[in-house]
C-alpha cells in the first residue's frame, strides 16, 4: 500500500510545469511522488542490493564499474541546496484566502475583489538573520510571505511582522544584512542583534530607528507565528475595474490576537526547544485549531505628492496610525494544510515582489524598487536557474505560455516552431492581452526628474514616528523595550557605540534614555526628544480585550492517584474552546483509575514551562517536591501564565512558592465549570499582567 499522508499534510496542487491544473489519480499513488515498490535507481533500474558497493570479493577493493554507488552517492553529495541570504531559517503552511468582495471598489484584482472567491496560498514564515540551523524563538524581524495561486497569475504579498524596514533604499540592503550577520571573521553571535556591527550600523544611519525599536518592543519576540501580525511594508497602487487608483497598506491580523514570549521564555525555548515556531505552527493545524488572518487594507487617495496626513507613503520606515486610515478587513486567510515534503515545499518555495496581477501595481518606493530586481535575481543561484516557477510548489495556477525555453531544469516539453511573438509559422500564437482580456495594462502615469542619487526631504524624519511607537505603548511594554535596549547594547563591546546609541534614545524618550544609561553605567545625553502630540492605542499589544483561545495548551500536572475525572471535566470544557489539554506526569505511559485513562504526554523530564500557556495541578498530584516540577511552576507564574489547581494540588502550588492571592492564580475545590470559565477568561488575555510586579527584576517596576 503507498504511504498515506496525515490530514493535514497538503501537498502542492496537481499543476502541470505549464500552469494547467490536472486532476491527479482518484486512487494509488500521488504522481509527483516516487512511484511503485521496488528499489530502482535514478533511471528506473531494478536494484537487488542497495547495502554493499560492488567489490572485487568480499574484502577486496570496491569497483569502479559500481553506478549504483556513484549515482546514489552523486546525488547525495548535492542534497543540500544554498540557503537563502536572509530569511534562511522558516516554516510553511498551505491555506485558502477567501475574499469578501469589500475591495471590489479600489481593485480589479479577482482574487481580492470577488466575493466568495477562494484562492490556495502557501505562507512562509521565518526569522531574517539567523541561518537555516538556527532558533526560532531569537529576537529579529518575522517574515510574513504569502503566494497566492490566483486563477490571472501567481500574487506574491512579500511581508514581515513589523510595517516598518531599517532602510528606505534598497541600495543599503547589503549593508544592514552585513551588519546584522555574525562577524565575519569569528561567525558569531548568531541569529542575533546584540553585537557591535549591528548597534554601529542603525546608529550610524538613524533612519533605522524606528524598525529598531519595533524589534526591541516584543514583537521582535513573538509567541507564535498564529498570534503575529503581518504587513505588506510598501505602499502599493490598486487598480479598479475603471482604472481608478488608489495607494494602500496591506496588514494581515491575527483572529487570536497578537501575543508575544517574554525574553526568559524566548531565551528558554531557544535552549530546550528550538523549533519552537515551527512546531506550535505545525501542531495546531495536525490539531484542527487552523490559523486564521484576516487581510485588511488601508486606503489613501492617490495624489501627486503621494503623502497623507504629511507622512509620505513612499518612505518605508513610515506607518501610517491605524486611528488616521483604519484597516478595512477585505478577506480571510485560513491555514488548513501542513507540508507533505519540507524541502520541496518550504525549501523550495520562490517570492517575489515582482509576482503581481492585473489590478496591484508597484509604487515608486526605492526599497520596492531594489526587492523587485533582487527576490527575482536571487532564484537563479538558489533554485539552479531561471525555470524555478516551474518547481511545483512555485508553478502557477494559471495558463503559462510565455514562450521562454531551454534552460536548467526545463520540465515543459514545449512544442510549435516559434517561440517568438509576432509569428506567422504558429498561426500567431500566443497572442498578447489587452485590458478587456484582462491584460496586466500599467496605469499611465507621469514619470519626470533629473537622474539624482538623492532622498526627498520627508525622508529626514528619523524620530517622530519611534516616539510615537514607544509613547503608545503600554508601561508594561516600555519596561520591555527598556530592558530589550540595555540587554542588546551591554552585549556590545565597543564604547563608543553605545554613547552612540544613547543619543539615539534621547531622542525619542528622555525616561528611555536614563534607564538604559543606568542599565549600561554610562551618562544620559541630554537632548531634547521629539514629543509626540497623539499617540496610537492600535500599536499596543497589551489590551483588556479577550480573544479566542483556539489551540491554546494548558499543561496539567498529575501522577498516580491523581483526580482523573477533574482532568476529563476539564478537557471538556478547554476542548469546547479549541483549546487543548496535556497531562504531566513523574514518568510516561497512562494514569489509571478504574475505568478513568489518562495518557501522559510530557514528563517532567521531557515537559517546560515554554510549550504550555497555563499549567494547572490536579487533586491527588505527587507531593514529593519534585524539583522539575516546581520549576515548571515557577516559570509559568514568573512569565505571567494562568496558575492554577483544585483539591489538594493547591498545596503544590505553597510549595513552589506560589502566592495563590496572586492575580492569574486560580483555585478551586474541585475541577467545575467555575474552574474552567476562570482558565478560559486568563487565557484569553494571554497573560496576567496584573502580576508584573510580583515578578518584575527591573530598576524600575512597570505600570500596566
Amino acid at each position: 500500500m503507498p504511504p498515506a499522508r496525515q490530514p493535514d499534510q497538503s501537498a502542492p496542487a496537481t499543476v502541470s510545469p505549464t500552469g494547467v491544473v490536472y486532476e491527479g489519480p482518484a486512487a494509488g499513488r500521488d504522481p509527483r511522488g516516487q512511484a511503485g515498490d521496488a528499489l530502482t535507481t535514478p533511471n528506473g533500474v531494478r536494484i537487488p542490493d542497495s547495502d554493499h558497493s560492488l567489490k572485487a570479493g568480499p574484502r577486496g577493493p570496491v569497483l569502479l564499474e559500481d553506478f549504483h554507488l556513484r549515482e546514489k552517492i552523486m546525488h547525495f553529495d548535492h542534497e543540500r541546496i544554498p540557503e537563502r541570504v536572509v530569511h534562511a531559517r522558516g516554516a510553511g503552511a498551505h491555506g485558502v484566502f477567501t475574499a469578501n468582495g469589500k475591495a471590489a471598489k479600489v481593485t480589479r484584482a479577482a482574487v481580492l475583489a470577488e466575493k466568495g472567491l477562494e484562492t490556495p496560498v502557501f505562507v512562509r514564515f521565518s526569522t531574517v538573520l539567523g541561518s537555516r540551523g538556527s532558533a526560532d524563538t531569537v529576537r529579529d524581524t518575522r517574515g510574513f510571505a504569502t503566494k497566492f495561486y490566483t486563477r490571472e497569475g501567481t500574487w506574491d504579498l512579500v511581508g514581515n511582522n513589523i510595517p516598518v524596514f531599517f532602510i528606505q533604499d534598497a541600495i543599503k540592503f547589503p549593508d544592514i544584512i552585513h551588519a546584522g550577520k555574525p562577524h565575519p571573521d569569528r561567525e558569531i553571535p548568531q541569529a542575533q542583534s546584540a553585537h557591535d556591527t549591528f548597534w554601529d550600523f542603525v546608529t550610524l544611519h538613524t533612519e533605522a530607528t524606528h524598525h529598531t525599536i519595533w524589534n526591541m518592543s516584543d514583537r521582535g519576540i513573538p509567541r507564535s507565528y498564529r498570534t503575529m501580525e503581518g504587513f505588506g511594508v510598501h505602499t502599493f497602487r490598486l487598480v479598479n475595474a475603471d482604472r481608478e487608483t488608489v495607494l494602500v497598506k496591506f496588514h494581515w491580523k491575527p483572529r487570536l490576537g497578537v501575543h508575544s514570549l517574554t525574553w526568559e521564555e524566548a531565551q528558554i525555548a531557544a535552549g530546550v526547544d528550538p523549533d519552537f515556531h515551527r512546531r506550535d505552527l505545525y501542531d495546531a493545524i495536525e490539531a484542527g485549531a487552523f490559523p486564521e488572518w484576516d487581510l485588511g487594507i488601508q486606503v489613501f487617495p492617490d495624489t501627486p505628492e503621494e503623502t497623507f496626513e504629511g507622512i509620505d507613503l513612499l518612505d518605508p520606515t513610515k506607518i501610517v496610525p491605524e486611528e488616521l486610515a483604519p484597516v478595512q478587513v477585505i478577506g480571510t486567510l485560513v491555514l488548513n494544510g501542513n507540508p507533505t515534503n519540507f524541502f520541496a515545499e518550504t525549501e523550495q518555495v520562490a517570492f517575489h515582489t515582482g509576482h503581481l496581477v492585473p489590478g496591484i501595481e508597484p509604487t515608486n518606493d526605492p526599497l520596492l524598487a531594489g526587492r523587485n530586481f533582487s527576490y527575482l535575481d536571487t532564484q537563479l543561484t538558489r533554485l539552479g536557474g531561471p525555470n524555478f516557477t516551474q518547481i511545483p510548489i512555485n508553478r502557477p495556477h494559471a495558463p503559462v505560455n510565455d514562450n521562454t525555453r531551454d534552460g536548467f531544469h526545463q520540465h515543459a516539453v514545449h512544442t510549435g516552431q516559434a517561440p517568438y511573438t509576432p509569428n506567422s509559422v504558429d498561426a500567431g500564437a500566443p497572442f498578447p492581452s489587452d485590458w478587456a482580456e484582462g491584460g496586466y495594462v500599467n496605469v499611465p502615469r507621469v514619470i519626470q526628474g533629473e537622474a539624482v542619487r538623492a532622498a526627498p526631504a520627508s525622508f529626514d524624519d528619523h524620530f517622530s514616528q519611534p516616539a510615537l511607537f514607544y509613547a503608545s505603548l503600554t508601561g508594561v511594554e516600555q519596561q520591555h523595550v527598556i530592558d530589550a535596549y540595555t540587554f542588546e547594547l551591554g552585549k556590545c563591546y565597543e564604547q563608543g557605540i553605545k554613547e552612540r546609541a544613547l543619543t539615539v534614545l534621547a531622542r525619542i524618550d528622555a525616561e528611555l534614555c536614563t534607564q538604559v544609561a543606568t542599565g549600561l553605567g554610562l551618562p544620559a545625553p541630554e537632548l531634547d526628544p521629539v514629543r509626540p502630540t497623539v499617540e496610537s492605542p492600535a500599536l499596543r499589544q497589551i489590551t483588556p480585550t479577550p480573544f479566542p483561545i483556539a489551540g491554546r495548551i494548558v499543561g496539567v500536572v498529575a501522577g498516580p492517584g491523581a483526580d482523573l475525572k477533574g482532568i476529563a471535566t476539564l478537557r471538556t470544557a478547554l476542548e469546547a474552546e479549541g483549546a487543548l489539554l496535556r497531562v504531566i506526569a513523574p514518568h510516561g505511559g497512562q494514569l489509571v483509575d478504574g475505568k478513568d485513562v489518562e495518557i501522559v504526554e510530557r514528563t517532567f523530564a521531557t515537559g517546560r514551562s515554554i510549550e504550555f500557556d497555563a499549567i494547572v495541578v490536579a487533586d491527588g498530584a505527587p507531593k514529593d517536591g519534585d524539583f522539575r516540577a516546581l520549576v515548571m511552576l515557577q516559570e509559568a507564574f514568573r512569565h505571567l501564565k494562568a496558575v492554577g489547581a483544585w483539591g489538594d494540588g493547591v498545596q503544590v502550588l505553597q510549595t513552589a512558592g506560589i502566592d495563590v492571592e496572586a492575580p492569574g492564580v486560580l483555585t478551586g475545590k474541585k475541577s467545575d465549570r467555575a474552574l474552567a470559565a476562570g482558565l478560559v477568561g486568563a487565557l484569553g488575555l494571554h497573560r496576567a499582567w496584573d502580576r508584573t510586579p510580583l515578578v518584575s527584576a527591573s530598576l524600575v517596576p512597570p505600570t500596566v
